[in-house]
C-alpha cells in the first residue's frame, strides 16, 4: 500500500521538479536577454564613454544596424536637385521632407542604394513641420526600416543620421554620421549629427536601427542640426497619406487657386467645347489629347461654353489631376489630365 503510494508522488515530484527547472531556464533566459539588452544601450546613460569597452559597446550597436538602414535610405532626384528619404513599408511608402518634396502629387525619382532608380510620386506634406511623404509606383518588395512609435530616445541619446550628402554616389552609398540628441521639443530634434545638402529628408535613427527623425534644416553651426521627430509623422499619418497639404509653413508652397494649366486652344461648338491647337509637351498632350477632340464634360460637368469651362479650372490648381469626358470621331471617352502651371 505504502508502496504503490510513495511511486505515483515520486513520479509526481520528478515532473514537478522538471516543469520548476523549466520555469528558471526560462526566467534565467529573460533576465539574461534584458541584461544583455540594457548592457547594449548602457552608453546612453553616460555622459561619455568611460572606458574601450564602452566605445565598443556603441560601435557594435552602429554595425549591428548599419547595413539594414543604408538599404533603406533612398536618394531622391527633383529636376537638377537631390534631397534624400527612407522606405518605411515593404510596399514602398517613403518618409522624407517637406522641403525636399515641395508639393503634393508631383512624380519624381527614388534610386535606391544599390543604384536601382523608380518612378515615385510625392504625397501629403505638413509646411509648418517639414514632414512629408511619398510613395515608389512601381509594384514590389523593397528594403524598409521599422519607426521608433514610443519616443523613447532622450537628450544625450547617441543616434546615426544617414542620407546621400551632396546627391547619389553609387561607390559610396549613403553616408552615416554618429552623433548625440543636443536639444528636443515638440517638434524638432536637434543632434551633432554633420548633416550638409543632399541629406536633407533623410534619416535619424537610434542605436537600435529603428526611424527617431527626419532630417529638416542644417544649423549654421553644423554641429545642432535638426530633425522632424517620428511623432510629427504619426500625428498627420492619415492625412499625408491621403495627400493633404497641410500648414502654411515656410517649407511648402501652398498651391494657388486658378493657377492650373492644361495647355491648348479652344471654341464654343454644340454641346461642349472644340479643341484647336494643343501645345506640344504641355499637360493635354501628354494625356493624349488631340486637335478636334470636343470636350463634353469637366470634372463630371456638361460644359455649356467656355465661359463655363474657364470658371471650373479657376478653381484648380497646379498638380491637380482632373477628369474630362471627350468626343472623338463619333466615340466618347474619359481621359484624366494632371495640370501644369502657367
Amino acid at each position: 500500500m505504502h508502496q504503490r503510494c510513495y511511486l505515483p508522488l515520486l513520479y509526481l515530484c520528478r515532473q514537478s521538479w522538471r516543469v520548476l527547472c523549466c520555469q528558471f531556464i526560462v526566467i534565467g533566459s529573460v533576465l539574461v536577454a534584458s541584461s544583455l539588452y540594457a548592457g547594449a544601450f548602457m552608453f546612453n546613460q553616460q555622459e561619455v564613454p568611460k572606458t574601450k569597452a564602452d566605445l565598443v559597446a556603441i560601435q557594435n550597436a552602429l554595425v549591428e544596424n548599419l547595413e539594414a538602414c543604408r538599404m533603406a535610405t533612398v536618394s531622391i532626384r527633383i529636376g537638377e536637385g537631390f534631397g534624400s528619404g527612407v522606405i518605411v513599408s515593404p510596399e514602398g511608402l517613403i518618409l522624407s521632407a517637406a522641403h525636399v518634396t515641395a508639393a503634393v502629387n508631383e512624380e519624381m525619382t527614388v534610386i535606391l542604394n544599390d543604384g536601382t532608380e523608380h518612378k515615385a510620386i510625392s504625397m501629403g506634406l505638413h509646411s509648418e513641420s517639414d514632414a512629408a511623404m511619398m510613395r515608389i509606383i512601381d509594384e514590389g518588395e523593397y528594403p524598409y526600416v521599422e519607426i521608433n512609435k514610443s519616443n523613447d530616445y532622450r537628450l544625450g541619446h547617441w543616434v546615426f543620421a544617414l542620407g546621400h550628402s551632396g546627391g547619389f554616389d553609387l561607390e559610396r552609398g549613403a553616408v552615416v554620421r554618429l552623433g548625440r540628441i543636443v536639444m528636443e521639443n515638440d517638434s524638432t530634434l536637434h543632434t551633432d549629427c554633420k548633416v550638409i545638402g543632399g541629406d536633407s529628408g533623410g534619416p535619424l535613427f537610434d542605436m537600435g536601427g529603428e526611424l527617431i527623425g527626419i532630417h529638416s534644416r542644417v544649423s549654421a553651426s553644423l554641429e545642432q542640426n535638426m530633425h522632424v521627430p517620428m511623432r510629427e509623422y504619426l500625428k498627420h499619418w492619415d492625412a499625408l497619406k491621403g495627400n493633404e497639404f497641410l500648414g502654411d509653413g515656410p517649407f511648402a508652397e501652398r498651391p494657388v487657386k486658378g493657377s492650373g494649366f492644361l495647355g491648348f486652344a479652344s471654341t464654343d461648338t454644340d454641346g461642349g467645347l472644340l479643341i484647336g491647337e494643343v501645345l506640344e509637351d504641355g499637360p493635354a498632350a501628354n494625356a493624349g489629347i488631340e486637335t478636334g477632340d470636343i470636350i463634353l464634360e469637366f470634372e463630371g460637368e456638361e460644359l455649356t461654353d467656355k465661359k463655363h469651362f474657364q470658371s471650373i479650372l479657376k478653381e484648380k490648381t497646379r498638380g491637380e489631376e482632373v477628369e474630362l469626358l471627350i468626343m472623338r470621331n463619333g466615340e466618347q471617352k474619359k481621359m484624366t489630365v494632371k495640370l501644369g502651371e502657367k
